[in-house]
């Protein structure tokens, strides 16, 4: 490769990534629950896309092809590391007052109820709600029929509900305009963008 090819496929990354970090970054924090996981996953992500760069034909796929790359990476992550476990018999008393307290904060009760989701379910309603997706872009990046992502979009959110529900029992919690604020404090929270729903 000459040094005019080399220049414009440097710069041609540069664009692409500088483009879609961010979005690279909120996804895999998402997908594995752990910032510094996440700048992991994304490194990884980087790297394997700068290899295979050739491959993109179309830079109006970038964004599908390098979250497809990141939920790639993020499995590849899990399958080769084993995580660390901790006796908690041996805690120190700071660290079991961590373990003891609940977070009272609603942004933090809705963060965690996303959390407790499978992954099945977690991974079609970050996509749409916090990144922007629709339920046809999401089918295609997770190899799925729509109808299928609509299933787990519906059973995400019933989930979120009687989880939700049962931490708050009596409280309403299905008024848009909280669950707009929610969304916006979690957005905010990760460095992103107000995303449509489908």
């Amino acid at each position: 490769m000459n040094s005019a090819n080399a220049a414009d496929r440097r710069r041609r990354f540069d664009r692409l990534v500088g483009t879609f970090h961010q979005d690279m970054y909120r996804y895999a924090a998402w997908l594995s629950r752990d910032r510094t996981v996440a700048e992991d996953v994304v490194q990884e992500s980087l790297l394997r896309a700068w290899k295979s760069l050739d491959a993109l034909r179309d830079d109006g796929a970038a964004k599908y092809w390098l979250l497809t790359i990141v939920r790639r990476e993020n499995a590849r992550y899990f399958e080769r590391r084993r995580l660390e476990t901790v006796d908690v018999d041996s805690l120190t008393p700071a660290q079991e007052a961590l373990l003891a307290s609940s977070p009272d904060d609603e942004t933090d009760d809705m963060r965690q109820a996303i959390y407790r989701l499978d992954d099945d379910y977690r991974e079609p309603l970050v996509l749409q709600v916090l990144m922007g997706y629709s339920t046809g872009e999401i089918a295609e990046m997770m190899g799925l029929k729509q109808g299928a992502v609509l299933t787990r979009l519906h059973r995400a959110r019933n989930k979120l509900k009687e989880d939700l529900q049962r931490e708050a029992p009596g409280e309403d919690l299905g008024g848009a305009r909280r669950k707009e604020e929610i969304r916006g404090d979690l957005l905010e929270d990760l460095g992103g963008k107000q995303a449509n729903d489908d």
